[in-house]
């Protein structure tokens, strides 16, 4: 249903995400991140960049905004292939975010399911959470390895959302994100600020990065 490369300008826009504040940074989620009109990924390879001692030039897409405006729906299959590395401060993600339904008033959860995250300081873990009918998110360890690619998956079924990680089933929500769902997909690289949860990076640290590649999404039926 949908396999644009990321360097197709109709179906993805880059450093630019309703999900960010309007100046593109994020202090209030723990971010040191700087979004940038334009700045994304250079082919699969996503590259964080420091400005300063607090702010980070971070390289982001999305299917909002674009001419194609693809959105996810219920029951679509999102599938990609990875590679993470363990350097201090990384926060990769794909995740998804929705569309207000009427002024003022976001989806649940505002249409975000997070097909992973990931932080250096558990270098074999990945995060995997569904906002929209929240429920306890599941810190999966031993799934991955820095350096090492591996595929992901995510089914955003309206009673349950799915991983799977090397073709293998690793987690089932038994939430869902309803009949009525609809969402964009993101996908970036922060950069935590440690003030909270994760490590900042180190101080003589000047770029960032893992990669992301083959994002393809199947919908049953091809509608």
């Amino acid at each position: 249903m949908f396999d644009a490369p990321f360097s197709d300008r109709s179906q993805w826009a880059a450093g630019v995400s309703s999900a960010y504040p309007p100046n593109g940074r994020n202090p209030g989620d723990d971010k040191l991140d700087h979004l940038v009109p334009g700045y994304g990924p250079d082919g699969d390879r996503f590259t964080a960049l420091r400005e300063s001692s607090r702010s980070w030039r971070t390289p982001l897409v999305t299917t909002e905004g674009t001419a194609g405006g693809f959105e996810l729906r219920p029951g679509d299959r999102l599938e990609a292939s990875c590679q993470v590395l363990a350097d201090q401060g990384v926060w990769p993600a794909i995740w998804t975010w929705g569309r207000d339904v009427g002024p003022g008033r976001p989806q649940p959860g505002h249409g975000e399911v997070d097909v992973l995250e990931y932080h250096d300081d558990h270098p074999g873990l990945l995060e995997l959470s569904n906002h929209v009918r929240p429920g306890d998110p599941a810190y999966l360890d031993g799934l991955v390895a820095p350096g090492r690619w591996f595929d992901v998956a995510c089914v955003f079924g309206a009673d349950s959302v799915r991983w799977e990680l090397d073709g293998r089933e690793v987690y089932a929500d038994g939430r869902g994100v309803g009949p009525d769902w609809r969402a964009w997909i993101i996908v970036n690289l922060s950069v935590s600020a440690g003030r909270r949860y994760h490590r900042r990076p180190r101080a003589n640290s000047r770029r960032l990065s893992w990669r992301c590649r083959d994002l393809a999404v199947r919908r049953s039926g091809g509608a």
